[in-house]
């Protein structure tokens, strides 16, 4: 009887230390993303995964996937609901197929003067109540990285609006930029990130929009001609999570990840435009495309050519969400 007690003791007491290793088992982040490693949201996302695994001392491992590894453009909010991935970061254009459509406010051309207004939007109310629309899609909101803007790339010079008639355009899932596209005569394709450079090796696509630090790190400059500065529309991204997940870590742990995700914002924008202007000289110094910058005439001409699609998409976007943003930018579609 006494070995018997014995032997339930011991096994009483390994039981309680598999269950305390267990419950200190780490919380895995799965944060995944399309854009490469060494882009700016990739760099964000390695700098995010540092401080958070550093803040909760360990309590959590952040996982990145860069460059659609696990998912596709299309596939990866379906798998954020569905929580195999706990965290993403799309652009706003993504939320549009999924009933959010006032996210693709912010992909009207032009919108922003340049990224100082564009953060002013983003981070401040018209950005709070954007991420609060996906509460209801189950997903938590929790920041905004503000990646430059766009500028086209094609294996034709490019340089006015008309310029891009009868090209194939590769674009974001977006109903504003398809409609933007259309507005010039250009031919928009949906497709994903990830197989946009074999797109435009094999002509499938005539030509893309991205920014710069995009045109380099998927080193299109290798498989199109051109590059237009025409920094037409903002990019940007979502920082999100699946919301039940977020919702039910420990305070202290959710405490932490915000302070790490804050931190991570403010490095993204002091490391964005300095990203973009190395970028543009590294491309230039690969000697394989010609960059043609608009002069201000022909920028004026850029402008009107997509003014249309701001009266256009207002039904979408929202009369009040875009009213709004024009109070805070000062911008005036009519005066153009």
């Amino acid at each position: 009887m006494k070995l018997k007690a014995i032997q339930l003791s011991i096994a009483g007491v390994l039981l309680a230390l598999s269950a305390a290793a267990f419950a200190q088992q780490p919380i895995v982040i799965k944060f995944s993303h399309v854009a490469a490693a060494d882009a700016p949201k990739g760099k964000a996302a390695e700098h995010f995964k540092k401080l958070a695994e550093e803040g909760t001392r360990g309590r959590v491992k952040v996982e990145l996937y860069p460059n659609s590894m696990l998912y596709r453009d299309k596939e990866e909010l379906e798998a954020l609901q569905l929580g195999a991935v706990q965290m993403l970061a799309p652009a706003p254009g993504k939320f549009g197929p999924m009933g959010v459509k006032e996210f693709e406010v912010l992909d009207l051309p032009y919108l922003f003067d340049n990224i100082a207004v564009a953060q002013r939007v983003t981070q401040g109310a018209v950005g709070q109540q954007l991420l609060k629309k996906l509460d209801s899609r189950g997903i938590a909101g929790l920041a905004f990285w503000d990646n430059g803007f766009r500028v086209f790339t094609s294996n034709k010079p490019v340089r006015r609006p008309g310029d891009l008639k009868g090209q194939k355009i590769r674009i974001q899932s977006s109903k504003v930029t398809e409609a933007q596209m259309r507005d010039v005569g250009a031919l928009p394709q949906v497709m994903a990130f990830g197989e946009l450079y074999q797109a435009l090796q094999t002509g499938v696509v005539d030509g893309q929009e991205n920014p710069v630090t995009h045109v380099y790190t998927q080193k299109f400059y290798e498989v199109q001609k051109y590059m237009t500065m025409t920094d037409h529309t903002y990019h940007g991204y979502v920082v999100i999570a699946n919301k039940k997940f977020w919702d039910g870590l420990p305070p202290d742990i959710r405490t932490a990840l915000t302070a790490a995700l804050k931190d991570t914002t403010a490095y993204f924008y002091s490391m964005a435009k300095q990203e973009d202007d190395a970028a543009l000289e590294a491309v230039r110094k690969t000697g394989k495309m010609e960059i043609y910058t608009p002069t201000p005439q022909e920028l004026v001409e850029w402008k009107k050519a997509f003014t249309k699609v701001h009266r256009d998409m207002e039904g979408r976007v929202g009369k009040e969400m875009l009213e709004s943003i024009y109070r805070e930018t000062g911008f005036d579609p009519n005066k153009l």
